[in-house]
């Protein structure tokens, strides 16, 4: 009979949504920062907001239908449903004070004083003010409707993150309210810029506003206020059969725009009346109505730095990543990855050396098949226009295309369907499960036979993100994960049941198993007094029977070192591990997403690279890899990389039992490892360039022998 492991107990775990909070707050101190150059912090403001806004779509919403459903199931820290909502929305209305206060005290008026601004249309000259009249009558006022609420014409459907604007008003001749509502067009811009200000911005909301009489001829304007809605977004297919799961798909995502409310943010100046109305008709819980003290929507903040001119010294520098020589489009790719295996860090390491291994194996009349996992991909994606060359080229191409990736679902079943017109076989998925898993397969038929060739990521294949995402790839032919490899895609692709894997561990299930034998080894070395550590880096731990083997492994002695960049359910003041567990959570300039596993395994030191977190979704309900490093040269430089990140004392936060601080720099040389990770690939690139000078310096030198007798 198995026992039940003593640390499963409510009181060591952290509940999962108020942790992801607590993140968003992470991301909040960015913003606050005055280390950050000043556009970024807006930047970062924004992200907050967007940030917020998906959790409420997803994990609130899943709560709210939790609570309809009348699930009395309480999570691992022990809160019922309710009180999990309760709990998110009073730390949350607290987390939008702060935002604001962070926007009103002092990203505005730092902004105003580098000549940036954001005014009220009242600010403005009369020059000014009578271009935006024009901009009004000519642009905006056309595409207005003014949608009336009354006993004949019923409240408006507001769309799920529009932005409304909501009127009070009344005929001179009568005290009888009237009200309506008018939807802000996202085919405008959120901030319009001033004319002969080329810094100086008005929000259209505010434009609208005050020309909005215009709209309502012979009535008297009373009240206008901006508000929002985020409603469910969760999309909740029902599976029976991969036969109709895209049509399930497109339909779940036409009925996913009719989600309830779970959250609605009015301006904090609303009169009670109107409020009233908005809150009445729209039917929301009191706990979710934010008054928001500023313009409704921060997101706009994300965009700010690109309308602004100029001010380069408010933005982090750019810089170029480093590309791989042997992984550049001018080598032979399956040549270099036959003679070692190549590891490679997005964004520092160029993310064109995957885009150049597709692009090769499409051209390349040697290669004879290409199989892909595609999660999430850019809505220009060079590697779903390679993919399809293949295919044109008469390869066989597969892709798994995740078409149940969250808010990328259109995305995918576009991108799916473009696949499969170019002639690539496309899966959608399998029953049940979410394929996360990153892996490129290339089958090659070379002069001694067929050999394969993988990449495999801890990121999505998307050449946007992965110039600001983290992210750890893996370039090999090693025989044994060619067959595991194969064994995936037989599996994904048609009925397969591998008896075992040589060198990968794969979800569902076996990336668990594998993760709780390590810890099991790492006690078992602690046991016998020999030195013990494990080393973790991952976006969000939350799976309570990982954490409670954790906890196992620091009372019997093991060190554990992890790095958490978002949710994280542990907490590290159990007296029983004896201070053996030390967190840090990094929140900087790119967004830490690779996945590290490292074990000290009796001096035989062993680390792998993985898709999955420590979440029970990873684990349980997805298609995940986990791979290790083989090559000596390659283990060292994984394990630089995760000295690297523990050394941060600038972006990265250490955990306090339940909170993250700081930490203290006092008497300690400051280091960004983000930034050192920059320079280290800026210094690469100085060195290829040198080399390259070097070699035509001495190619100018060399006359050939034209008259050769010889």
């Amino acid at each position: 009979m198995k026992v039940k492991n003593k640390f499963l107990n409510p009181d060591f775990f952290i509940n999962r949504e108020l942790s992801w909070i607590d993140f968003n707050g992470r991301v909040l101190e960015e913003a606050r920062d005055p280390e950050n150059p000043l556009l970024e912090r807006a930047n970062f403001l924004g992200i907050t907001q967007s940030n917020v806004d998906e959790f409420f779509m997803v994990r609130v919403a899943s709560l709210n239908k939790l609570k309809t459903a009348h699930v009395e199931k309480k999570d691992a820290a022990g809160l019922t449903v309710a009180e999990q909502i309760e709990a998110i929305n009073q730390k949350e209305h607290h987390m939008v004070a702060r935002r604001y206060t962070t926007y009103n005290r002092s990203l505005i008026p730092l902004l105003a004083k580098q000549g940036i601004k954001i005014v009220s249309v009242r600010d403005l000259n009369d020059g000014q003010y009578e271009a935006l009249r024009r901009y009004f009558n000519d642009e905006v006022y056309p595409v207005l409707t003014p949608m009336a609420d009354d006993s004949s014409r019923p409240f408006p459907f507001i769309a799920n993150n529009s932005l409304n604007i909501a009127v009070r008003l009344h005929l001179p001749t009568s005290t009888e309210a009237k009200y309506a509502i008018i939807r802000i067009p996202q085919l405008f811009k959120r901030l319009i810029r001033v004319v002969n200000e080329p810094n100086t911005f008005v929000l259209i909301e505010d434009i609208i506003k005050e020309f909005i009489p215009l709209l309502f001829a012979g009535y008297t304007i009373d009240e206008t206020t901006t508000f929002r809605v985020i409603r469910d977004m969760d999309l909740d297919v029902a599976e029976r059969d991969t036969s109709d799961l895209l049509l399930a798909v497109q339909e779940q995502l036409k009925e996913r725009e009719h989600g309830s409310v779970v959250r609605l943010e009015i301006e904090k100046q609303t009169s009670s009346a109107l409020a009233r109305r908005l809150i009445t008709n729209l039917k929301v819980s009191s706990q979710a109505i934010y008054y928001i003290n500023g313009p409704i929507d921060l997101t706009f903040l994300k965009k700010l730095g690109r309308e602004v001119n100029g001010h380069a010294d408010l933005r982090f520098t750019p810089f170029t990543p480093y590309q791989v020589p042997e992984l550049d489009e001018h080598h032979d790719i399956f040549a270099e990855i036959r003679r070692r295996d190549f590891l490679v860090q997005h964004p520092y390491d160029s993310f064109n050396s995957v885009i150049n291994f597709i692009k090769q194996a499409a051209f390349d009349p040697q290669v004879l098949a290409i199989k892909m996992t595609l999660y999430r991909v850019s809505g220009n994606s060079p590697i779903i226009k390679y993919l399809g060359q293949a295919a044109q080229q008469g390869k066989q191409v597969t892709v798994l295309v995740e078409v149940k990736a969250r808010f990328d679902e259109k995305n995918n079943v576009r991108w799916a369907k473009k696949l499969e017109e170019m002639g690539c076989h496309v899966i959608y998925g399998l029953v049940g499960l979410k394929t996360h898993s990153k892996t490129i397969l290339i089958i090659r038929k070379e002069h001694d036979g067929i050999r394969r060739y993988m990449h495999f990521g801890t990121g999505n294949y998307n050449d946007v993100t992965a110039h600001f995402y983290t992210d750890i790839g893996l370039f090999t032919c090693n025989n044994e994960m060619g067959i595991d490899s194969t064994n995936l895609f037989n599996t994904l692709s048609g009925f397969s049941q591998p008896p075992y894997y040589h060198r990968l561990h794969l979800s569902p299930k076996n990336i668990r198993k594998f993760i709780g034998h390590k810890i099991d080894n790492e006690i078992a070395h602690a046991q016998a007094g020999d030195p013990a550590l494990i080393r973790m880096k991952m976006n969000s731990l939350s799976d309570p029977h990982i954490i409670a083997k954790l906890y196992e492994a620091a009372a019997a002695g093991v060190k554990i070192e992890l790095i958490v960049r978002g949710i994280c359910c542990l907490r590290n003041d159990i007296p029983e591990c004896k201070n053996n567990i030390t967190v840090h959570s990094i929140v900087g300039r790119l967004l830490e997403h690779s996945r590290i596993y490292y074990f000290s395994n009796g001096g035989k030191e062993e680390i792998y690279f993985a898709s999955a977190d420590m979440m029970k979704r990873n684990l349980d309900r997805r298609v995940e890899i986990l791979y290790p490093v083989l090559e000596d040269d390659l283990q060292q430089r994984g394990i630089a990389i995760f000295d690297t990140l523990w050394r941060d004392n600038v972006k990265a936060r250490n955990l306090v039992g339940t909170q993250f601080k700081r930490i203290d720099r006092r008497g300690i040389t400051s280091f960004n490892a983000q930034e050192f990770f920059i320079s280290e690939a800026k210094r690469k690139q100085r060195q290829i360039r040198k080399e390259s000078k070097r070699r035509n310096k001495k190619a100018s030198h060399f006359i050939p022998l034209l008259n050769d007798q010889n």
